[in-house]
């Protein structure tokens, strides 16, 4: 079996030499745009960020990926299953924007893969274990090409989010969504729940009753499994019931990512950024801040290889120094600190 490789960079610039510069050496090391012919449509997927957080990647990455990825290259990413600021194509565009993902930014254009509510996909037959098609945002299926940027962070079902999760559920219609997230089921525990309504409010399939000082309901029968609820409630009065192995739900997504690359053969390209890796993906208007200190920038053409890399990189991660630890290290003087240029700064 022959072995894949994963370039690595890390986060140390100097002047003359930043981390745009860096990132455009991993570029080019990985012989990418060799592929790529001048008429290429070249989909640059990423995240663009729900409304709120703020973990997500800096738009300046997005535009040294168009800069040089050679042929047409666009920002692209799909609608999303649950109710937030990226549902459909207009809300989705507007936060992209606010964001700082525009033409004005990015030198590209930036579209919704997979139209106006998440209805524009194609069927790409695949055959593998759980599927024998899957359904793919037409933006990116069209596409000739794929630079896939994936900010690596924590994740409630997969452990960890990169290239992977990103392509396999990133490039799906909401509908296909759906069904890599069929083998979750909520629970709500009454102890818990505070009626403040969240999970209402945030469920893309009205599965929740509720009412103004009312316990939430999940109902099941109309319940799809899409698990955002058990993020979204903030008093952690709901939990996940696995209807099977939480596996099922990866592989789901693995073919998922599969069937999204299956025409683009030597015309893929993934880069996880391990920078403010935070605990929780980037779908949430919220974001806690990083778990692990900043890695850096990985690069692959095979996205496997480069997920295994950097989980590897980040379990053997330390945590982030906390102002006690800085503390610890300046033992504070009798007396007290002084005001002045003495002054411990943090």
């Amino acid at each position: 079996m022959s072995s894949s490789i994963v370039y690595f960079t890390n986060l140390r610039a100097r002047m003359g030499y930043n981390l745009l510069d860096k990132t455009r050496k991993l570029f080019e090391r990985s012989g990418f745009g060799e592929s790529i012919q001048e008429g290429d449509k070249v989909a640059v997927k990423l995240h663009f960020g729900e409304a709120g957080n703020t973990a997500f990647l800096p738009p300046m990455f997005a535009r040294v990926a168009v800069d040089e990825a050679g042929g047409k290259p666009f920002l692209i990413d799909t609608n999303t299953l649950y109710k937030g600021s990226r549902s459909n194509a207009i809300d989705h565009l507007e936060t992209a924007f606010a964001n700082g993902f525009s033409y004005a930014t990015v030198g590209a254009p930036v579209i919704i893969g997979d139209g106006l509510i998440g209805m524009d996909y194609v069927r790409e037959q695949i055959d593998k274990k759980h599927y024998k098609d899957v359904k793919i945002a037409a933006g990116l299926h069209h596409a000739d090409a794929v630079v896939n940027l994936a900010h690596f962070t924590a994740h409630e079902l997969f452990g960890f989010g990169g290239a992977v999760k990103g392509l396999g559920m990133g490039g799906a219609s909401p509908s296909g969504k759906q069904e890599m997230h069929s083998d979750v089921l909520p629970e709500v525990m009454e102890a818990k729940c505070t009626s403040c309504g969240r999970c209402f409010t945030w469920c893309p399939v009205d599965a929740i009753n509720w009412e103004a000082g009312t316990k939430a309901e999940i109902v099941e029968a109309r319940c799809i499994g899409c698990g955002e609820c058990t993020v979204a409630c903030t008093y952690d009065a709901i939990e996940v019931n696995w209807k099977t192995d939480v596996n099922i739900t990866q592989e789901k997504t693995a073919e998922y990512a599969y069937g999204a690359l299956k025409n683009k053969r030597d015309k893929a390209i993934f880069f996880n950024f391990l920078i403010n890796i935070s605990p929780d993906c980037d779908c949430y208007d919220f974001n806690d801040p990083p778990f692990v200190t900043d890695i850096g920038i990985m690069v692959s053409t095979d996205p496997v290889a480069l997920d295994q890399a950097s989980a590897d990189m980040v379990n053997r991660r330390q945590g982030p120094e906390r102002p006690r630890d800085r503390l610890a290290a300046y033992p504070r003087p009798r007396g007290g600190y002084r005001a002045g240029p003495e002054r411990l700064q943090d």
